[in-house]
């Protein structure tokens, strides 16, 4: 008798132990198809908060609830087997307590079985970081350009052309490393300092917008498939153009649909006739 053996799934300790060994692969992923697809070829899919904006058609990142967080950490659950799976925590959902970052991140390991959660935040955010991994609970790290924060610090934009705004990511990156974040993603921070600070932490750095040498690269998977395409960052390349061959897909639906030339016989159900 055969016996299934499931796979083993990729954890936060595997992800940190790929520092130095090869660059680390990833994308976000908000749906169960996407992540069947995406599940034989990157190392984890981030279930970003980002979905707001290319699923939801929000403004921002602000409005997402961690209920919406916890529906599609489901999703991509229960499309992959093989892949480390990472939820954002929203906005509002940990800012406020250690205790009410437990209580969030709790919910989101219990009701979707992820392996991780990330969260924003640099300094001021070492403690809870530190109060999660204690309790059992691993932490993706996010630092540089901030996405919940853009109401205070002025829109999407690059950072670190300063002196105090390079220093103020380098001193949150190594606060968040120190605290015993698995790994950091770094965003919309200019190069060398990305670089930099690659080179001088212990944890493997997830780079967008940021450098070539971070030990890692993600996007979302809607801007690199060319389905999202309200606006391009600089900083996204575009693997595939998806969105006019869908849109020609459903122009050829329609007409068919209109011709009555679709369904064809092939497509529908007849009943059987019974022989005489």
């Amino acid at each position: 008798m055969s016996v299934h053996v499931a796979k083993r799934r990729l954890a936060p300790a595997d992800i940190r132990g790929l520092k130095g060994e090869r660059p680390i692969v990833s994308l976000t992923a908000y749906t169960t198809p996407i992540a069947k697809l995406l599940d034989p070829h990157v190392d984890f899919m981030l279930v970003g908060d980002s979905l707001g904006m290319v699923v939801y058609g929000l403004d921002s990142t602000v409005s997402v609830t961690l209920e919406m967080m916890i529906a599609h950490g489901q999703a991509v659950m229960r499309g992959s087997e093989r892949a480390c799976v990472v939820v954002d925590l929203p906005f509002g959902s940990y800012q406020e307590s250690k205790e009410q970052a437990f209580h969030s991140a709790a919910r989101v390991l219990k009701e979707t079985g992820c392996s991780a959660v990330k969260l924003e935040g640099g300094a001021e955010m070492a403690e809870t970081v530190d109060f999660l991994i204690q309790r059992g609970i691993p932490v993706l790290g996010h630092v540089g350009l901030m996405p919940q924060l853009i109401n205070t610090t002025g829109g999407y934009r690059s950072l670190g052309r300063s002196d105090k705004e390079a220093e103020k990511i380098r001193r949150d990156a190594k606060a968040i490393a120190d605290a015993g974040a698995f790994a950091i993603v770094i965003e919309g921070t200019v190069e060398p300092v990305a670089r930099e600070i690659t080179g001088a932490l212990s944890v493997p750095t997830i780079g967008i917008g940021a450098s070539p040498a971070c030990d890692g690269q993600v996007l979302v998977v809607d801007d690199a498939l060319g389905i999202f395409t309200d606006f391009k960052p600089r900083f996204v390349k575009r693997f595939a153009d998806l969105a006019p061959q869908i849109s020609a897909a459903v122009e050829a639906y329609a007409e068919e649909v209109k011709a009555r030339t679709f369904p064809g016989q092939e497509h529908t159900f007849q009943v059987k006739t019974k022989p005489a």
